[in-house]
């Protein structure tokens, strides 16, 4: 065990230490251990994980498998550079190609999910020949400067430049904060592809290399597509010879009960950006999933993007114990069993908390999003601007309890380990709820 007090923790995190998206004066919570969907600081407190850290450690921690997988592959080959063939990363792109749509053909390993992006953003506008590429204002793709400048969300504001061009976004079907009244899903539809067909008429689809959109946004909200979106965006795409991207990075290898999220709605993507649950977070991995068509040229064309940890032995030895774990384990059914309880409380919260506005889910992918004023649909905090840290003094009541989430904007995202007992979601969620009732009676 690391030599370290939990005072020198502190000491030479406050010193020596940048964390990302946070200022460097910040009092973090310091983490001992972990196991199973919790884990514990320095005084001894146990934290339920119902973010899965960053929706990304989807088979909790202490996984035997997983553990034995890179503990056997690094005393047999640590690393190798990416030009050779290694046999962890032979076999899990073997093993993703058979998980992908029958349309899919090659892996290109990365070592998350923003990289991934790039590589997304690389393979279109090389294959096409074209430069712009769609993305939606609500979506986060990742902190690089093309990937940064794919996502929509402000975080985008400070890696916007003159050098990054090309980039265009359009509206989520956010149809929760729509000032239309939809009938159904197929009205909602038809209405954000309507617009979003102009946009491409107006910006010239000979121009447009790829359309990209995570096929349930993920950390801005949850926000699930009306039934018809998906599939009409891909034959938006189909009908202007653009290629569609759908960023799983978060919500794919069985976050929303299914192995990819956009196989809800049946349809099959051109490029796939993976990260997150591809490893649980035990090893850091991601990636891009290629279409045949796009894998064929690439093999007369040189793929002018590297990484010298792309494929990393023990990242790929991970992802293949996890991948074998979720099926070995029939991790994809229970979540499907687990989230018709997660989908059930959800809605009581609804139900009994006049700050919640709407409450989604899908599998275990779920948001609370939290409002002012429910009924005039007005948010507990602008989008951009929460002058009065409200998000974060909410986030803190619930840490203070012992409940681990994140979130963005007026959400809290709630995204725990797929491996969740119903003992546990249900404690968990009491949680909440008496959090929810101090912002009941506090906060709005």
């Amino acid at each position: 065990m690391l030599d370290i007090t939990r005072e020198q923790v502190l000491e030479y995190d406050h010193n020596f230490n940048q964390h990302p998206w946070l200022k460097g004066n910040i009092d973090p919570i310091p983490v001992e251990r972990a196991d199973g969907i919790y884990f514990w600081d320095y005084n001894g407190k146990r934290y339920y994980d119902m973010s899965s850290q960053l929706a990304n450690v989807n088979l909790g921690y202490g996984n035997k498998e997983i553990i034995a997988a890179i503990h056997e592959q690094v005393e047999i080959l640590p690393y190798i550079a990416p030009a050779y063939a290694s046999g962890p990363r032979a076999k899990l792109a073997k093993e993703l190609i058979e998980l992908a749509p029958d349309n899919m053909a090659k892996v290109f390993f990365t070592c998350g999910g923003s990289d991934a992006n790039e590589a997304a953003i690389y393979a279109a506008r090389t294959f096409t020949g074209k430069s712009k590429i769609l993305s939606r204002y609500r979506s986060y793709h990742g902190s690089t400067l093309g990937s940064g400048n794919l996502s929509g969300d402000p975080r985008r504001f400070a890696l916007e430049t003159p050098a990054a061009t090309g980039f265009l976004k359009f509206f989520d079907p956010y149809t929760y904060r729509s000032d239309i009244e939809f009938k159904n899903d197929e009205e909602a539809s038809s209405y954000y592809l309507k617009l979003l067909e102009e946009q491409i008429q107006y910006e010239g689809a000979d121009n447009i290399a790829a359309i990209e959109v995570e096929s349930i946004t993920g950390a801005n909200g949850v926000i699930i597509p009306p039934d018809g979106y998906l599939q009409g965006l891909r034959t938006l795409c189909d009908k202007y010879g653009i290629l569609l991207i759908c960023d799983e990075v978060m919500a794919g290898f069985g976050r929303t009960g299914k192995m990819f999220a956009f196989e809800h709605w049946g349809i099959k993507p051109d490029i796939i950006p993976f990260a997150k649950g591809v490893t649980c977070g035990y090893v850091q991995l991601g990636g891009i999933i290629m279409s045949r068509e796009i894998s064929e040229y690439f093999n007369d064309h040189t793929f002018l993007y590297g990484l010298t940890y792309s494929g990393h032995s023990l990242a790929c030895a991970a992802g293949l114990a996890a991948v074998n774990y979720y099926r070995d384990h029939n991790i994809l059914d229970h979540v499907n069993e687990i989230g018709v309880v997660f989908g059930e409380l959800l809605e009581e919260l609804k139900k009994n908390h006049r700050s919640v506005g709407d409450v989604r889910y899908i599998g275990l992918f779920g948001a609370v999003e939290l409002m002012r004023d429910r009924e005039k649909k007005i948010p507990l905090v602008p989008y951009g601007y929460d002058e009065n840290k409200t998000m974060a003094r909410i986030q803190g009541l619930l840490k203070e309890r012992g409940f681990a989430a994140f979130g963005r904007e007026n959400n809290i995202n709630i995204t725990p380990p797929l491996i969740i007992t119903e003992e546990e979601l249900r404690n968990a969620f009491k949680i909440l709820d008496e959090v929810l009732t101090i912002v009941d009676n506090e906060f709005i």
